[in-house]
């Protein structure tokens, strides 16, 4: 058995387990998830999971988040890094809820952050649905899609990998 074979058979195992298939979880779930708060808790729910595969998750977007006090007082605009992050968030739950309570809580690291565009400005009062689905999972090393949109018009997407570390 080649290495092919063993991370199909991996693939195949996150899919297997409906179990953690989950489709809404709010804010206290998503902070028993992931390790991140205020104010770096860039998502506030996840409304799809399918474990080994995709997830969604929602972040509201208001102007009491203290990044707009700099970006930019005339203009407010979310800055593109915290929707790459949002992104990365709504992947950590994908992950979470792939591996199972186990996993709840674990550290994840950005590795690469590849192909990042920002099609249009995110400002307060937007409603961010960020699509993440896994492209690829060696070992601890994931790689993810994500597509963050507004109103179903696509504002930002980056091809990205993160590892999840076994410590807490």
């Amino acid at each position: 058995m080649d290495v092919a074979d063993n991370n199909d058979r991996a693939d195949n195992n996150d899919r297997a387990d409906d179990s953690n298939r989950a489709d809404d979880i709010d804010i206290l779930g998503v902070m028993r998830k992931i390790p991140h708060r205020y104010p770096f808790l860039m998502i506030d729910r996840v409304v799809q999971v399918v474990p080994g595969e995709s997830a969604v998750g929602i972040k509201n977007v208001t102007i009491n988040e203290p990044h707009f006090q700099g970006h930019f007082p005339s203009r407010p605009v979310m800055p593109g890094v915290l929707i790459v992050e949002a992104m990365a968030q709504t992947a950590g739950i994908l992950v979470v809820q792939t591996l199972g309570p186990d996993a709840e809580g674990k550290l994840v690291y950005f590795m690469t952050i590849d192909e990042a565009r920002f099609r249009r400005p995110v400002t307060p009062g937007d409603q961010i649905h960020i699509h993440v689905s896994k492209q690829r999972r060696r070992g601890n090393v994931w790689k993810f899609k994500g597509e963050a949109k507004v109103d179903g018009v696509l504002v930002a997407e980056a091809i990205y990998s993160a590892m999840i570390l076994d410590e807490k």
